[in-house]
């Protein structure tokens, strides 16, 4: 699993058949400490109902398609949970 911010949606009028009625967001990781960007942003099908500026969970590969929005469906990074709050050795680094 991966931590990221969603930062942005795509919107795509025509797509693989599999992905008709999926939100995709595009998300950005982040570090676990600062929340700050720590990688290369990424286009995720949203299984949760994320928001613009949520930190999420995400998982990629094989892993992605095991949601009940994403079973047999083309996809590669999936956001599968929503952050309430991160601690991090005994101190709390994020709330939501």
């Amino acid at each position: 699993m991966l931590l990221a911010r969603v930062v942005g949606n795509v919107v795509s009028s025509r797509k693989s058949e599999r992905l008709i009625g999926t939100k995709l967001l595009i998300i950005e990781p982040v570090d676990f400490k600062k929340q700050k960007s720590d990688g290369r942003p990424l286009i995720a099908i949203d299984a949760v109902g994320a928001g613009v500026g949520e930190i999420v969970l995400i998982v990629q590969g094989s892993s992605a398609r095991l949601t009940d929005t994403t079973r047999d469906t083309p996809v590669d990074a999936t956001i599968m949970a929503i952050v309430d709050y991160i601690e991090l050795e005994g101190k709390q680094t994020f709330a939501k």
